[in-house]
């Protein structure tokens, strides 16, 4: 490598910094306001589980966590704070179990989805293994109001 290969791999890390919304799919509906990605997801257990983001329609998106072994009463969704929050955690039964090779071990994850204003999270379905979480962008009606000028 000489030193324009040095140059041209600075100059990608330079570019590489720019944040584009691309890089956060957690931020649902925040399309045009990327100077928002102040708030990013947290989530644990090194990216258990995983996930998908796809968008349905033009206002709807749908979100699909893989949650093999869990049942629906292991799990929880909830909305905190403009936050989609999908929790789970499977009852570990292993004490009156003898392994004799233990590659599924019972876990627990949170998963947090931040959430742009005006979106709504609608039915959560399970099927296969998978959770899919409906998600829809309600735009607003414009509203637009006169201030009267009185003088001073």
């Amino acid at each position: 490598m000489g030193p324009h290969n040095t140059q041209s791999l600075s100059a990608k890390g330079v570019s590489m910094t720019k944040l584009t919304l691309g890089s956060y799919p957690h931020l649902l509906g925040f399309e045009q306001l990327e100077r928002l990605l102040e708030r990013t997801a947290k989530s644990g257990n090194d990216g258990y589980p995983p996930f998908n983001i796809e968008q349905t329609s033009d206002g709807s998106y749908r979100i699909t966590l893989a949650v093999a072994g869990f049942r629906e009463q292991d799990l929880s969704i909830t909305v905190e704070d403009r936050q989609l929050v999908i929790r789970g955690r499977q009852k570990d039964d292993s004490a009156d179990r003898i392994f004799l090779h233990r590659g599924i071990a019972a876990r627990q994850f949170q998963r947090s989805f931040v959430l742009a204003d005006g979106v709504e999270v609608g039915e959560a379905i399970m099927e296969n293994g998978l959770l899919h979480v409906d998600l829809t962008l309600m735009r607003p009606e414009t509203v637009v109001q006169t201030i009267q000028i009185k003088k001073g």
